[in-house]
């Protein structure tokens, strides 16, 4: 059941991603974000109200900063996506997505054959090939925009979906789908706050709302994220938390897929190799 769950949630989040992502090139994260998270809170509320089970304080607490850190994970993720190459991004976050989990679970006495590890230490290198572009002159200016680069962002996001995995897996059960309730409700705090910022920081100046099709595509990425995260949720209830996670970390097979069908991306050579690599190390920790 974990396996099915698991990979039904790669499915979901890769869509999710992809739509997500088209409407931030359009509209910008922030404002994508506004849209997309409040549908997602709508929906997974009623979906708890019609699942049933009684809400626990534990649970809505580890719900809640899964949500908080998930959520800026995803604000940085989405401005990679609107960065950089969906083809590169997408990989990019799910390794490092993926590899916290196992940590994790390995921590806590999950063991793996060695081709589990592996198929970490691959996952790790294709990061670093991923990451590789072209040579750019030095100085400060160059600095600011590796930082501000698709694969850096792409990774700094990915640690973030990994700690949201970690702790939403710590709600527990119990309390039937109410923390992925709560989950989206910790993002949305972080998201409103990060809006508040940064209107601050342009003298109020009011984001620019999406509209027609961009509008479209964030309330189906907001609808599509709330239902991967609670296949997400209830595979990681149903077996181990690294196997769970690392199936959901799969979702950029669907994102790099329509990717290329829609923007006809392409990689360099180097890249290509990261993502081989990367394809054999998530196979390896899968397969086990």
């Amino acid at each position: 059941m974990v396996t099915l769950l698991g990979l039904a949630s790669a499915l979901v989040y890769g869509a999710a991603d992809f739509l997500g992502g088209a409407a931030s090139r359009r509209a910008g994260a922030l404002s994508v974000l506004l849209m997309s998270v409040p549908t997602g809170l709508a929906i997974l509320t009623l979906i708890s109200l019609l699942h049933g089970g009684s809400p626990t304080g534990s649970g809505l607490a580890w719900g809640f900063a899964a949500g908080m850190i998930g959520g800026a994970g995803l604000i940085v993720f989405y401005r990679a996506l609107a960065a950089g190459p969906m083809s590169v991004v997408a990989p990019v976050s799910a390794l490092a997505s993926a590899v916290l989990p196992v940590a994790v679970g390995v921590a806590r006495g999950e063991h793996f054959v060695p081709s589990v590890l592996t198929g970490v230490v691959l996952c790790l290198l294709a990061i670093g090939l991923v990451c590789m572009e072209d040579k750019q002159p030095s100085g400060s200016a160059t600095r600011r925009r590796t930082l501000d680069s698709g694969p850096v962002l792409a990774i700094a996001a990915g640690i973030g979906f990994g700690c949201f995995f970690v702790l939403l897996r710590e709600a527990g059960s119990s309390s039937g789908l109410w923390p992925v309730a709560a989950a989206r409700a910790g993002g949305l705090v972080v998201i409103l706050a990060s809006v508040r910022a940064l209107r601050l920081k342009t003298g109020g100046a009011p984001l620019r709302r999406p509209a027609g099709a961009t509008l479209l595509l964030a309330l189906c990425a907001g609808l599509l994220d709330a239902g991967a995260n609670i296949l997400y949720f209830l595979a990681s209830q149903a077996g181990l938390l690294s196997l769970a996670a690392v199936l959901a970390s799969l979702y950029p097979a669907i994102t790099v897929l329509l990717a290329r069908i829609v923007y006809a991306e392409r990689l360099r050579t180097i890249q290509r190799l990261g993502l081989s690599l990367a394809a054999i190390g998530v196979t390896l920790v899968t397969v086990t």
